[in-house]
């Protein structure tokens, strides 16, 4: 049986994803290396074929018509009752879709769709109240994150916790801010530089750190309970090191160049790959890597051609060396690295061949 079928197996229900886990991990003991999991692979899935992306289209379209059609009858009640019950509905087709159909992509449709009608309904409604425009945005993103939990509970979609983490960081955000780092966002990149800085803007900068971090966390939390990466717990920490990668980096580029320069960025860059080889996820790194490309292009700005050349070479090369390469370099890595502690709960390396 290969994890293929395994996954399939926990997607109909047929197994549990701790039954699958055994299995897999009692193949690999038996045969002394991981030859049950490609060695080349991340598992990761966005939709399962063309039937999935044309049903998402048809939501979209469908959701569209069932908000304009609840509006025409909505009167007054279109910003707070029609997004409400926007939700709603998609809450009921999930029920089909998610739980039954078990389909990737229009789940993550309808997720989307219930996360866009919760934030729309608690800001309005919120609006309305005699409280401060800061609490407002506190609390809307706030209980838009709760509604995303609630979302991931009843129907332990992975997706949801990329929205949760997006609300989440809109609430941090929200408390940290003040008019001037907002302004600095659409002032280009001195501003941008400023604000991310943790010597300029240590609360607005250190909530973007801290943020990377919990993330990250929870990433590895998901991450050690499903080493071999068969079910749900790990398909959500990749939404959750999505969120991370671009967080952390942030605030430690961005302080980093300001501090050195793009030679300390380059060290960082170094620092991130070790990492993201260490708990073996290529979409840590590759998020890392694309942020660190627009912060140098910002530095760049219209710089000379044979600078941006240069760029694009050493990046291009070394995100192919290390993705041609990974399996080898992971498992030379690991095998140097001393045990430390959830070592054993890592995603398992094979032979330096």
């Amino acid at each position: 049986m290969t994890p293929e079928d395994l996954r399939a197996a926990v997607a109909a229900g047929i197994l549990t994803e701790a039954q699958a886990a055994s299995l897999l991990a009692l193949a690999n003991d038996r045969a002394g290396r991981r030859v049950a999991l490609p060695s080349e692979d991340e598992p990761f899935e966005f939709f399962r074929g063309f039937s999935e992306i044309f049903i998402s289209i048809g939501l979209v379209i469908l959701l569209s018509g069932v908000t304009a059609l609840l509006a025409v009858f909505g009167g007054f009640a279109l910003l707070t009752l029609v997004p409400l019950m926007t939700a709603g509905i998609a809450w009921w087709w999930a029920g089909y879709f998610t739980l039954k159909r078990r389909m990737t992509l229009p789940s993550i449709v309808l997720a989307t769709a219930f996360g866009i009608g919760i934030v729309i309904f608690t800001f309005t409604l919120l609006a309305q109240a005699s409280i401060d425009e800061r609490m407002v945005a506190i609390a809307g993103f706030a209980l838009s994150a709760l509604a995303m939990v609630a979302w991931y509970r009843r129907f332990r979609l992975p997706f949801a916790a990329f929205l949760t983490g997006g609300f989440t960081l809109g609430a941090v955000y929200a408390f940290t801010a003040s008019a001037s780092n907002l302004a600095g966002l659409f002032t280009g990149f001195q501003g941008y530089n400023s604000l991310f800085d943790l010597g300029e803007s240590p609360a607005f900068a250190t909530a973007t750190l801290v943020f990377g971090i919990g993330a990250f966390l929870a990433g590895m939390w998901f991450d050690t309970r499903d080493p071999h990466r068969l079910g749900r717990y790990s398909a959500t920490a990749f939404w959750c090191h999505l969120l991370a990668a671009p967080a952390l980096v942030n605030t430690v580029a961005v302080t980093l160049l300001n501090g050195g320069g793009i030679l300390f960025l380059a060290l960082a860059l170094v620092a991130i790959t070790v990492l993201a080889l260490v708990i073996d996820r290529r979409s840590f790194l590759t998020a890392a890597i694309a942020y660190i490309a627009v912060v140098i292009a910002w530095v760049m700005g219209e710089g000379e051609a044979s600078r941006w050349i240069f760029v694009l070479l050493t990046l291009g090369a070394f995100i192919t060396a290390i993705g041609t390469w990974w399996v080898q370099l992971r498992a030379k890595m690991m095998q140097l690295l001393p045990d430390f502690p959830g070592k054993s709960r890592l995603p398992p390396y094979g032979s330096t061949e």
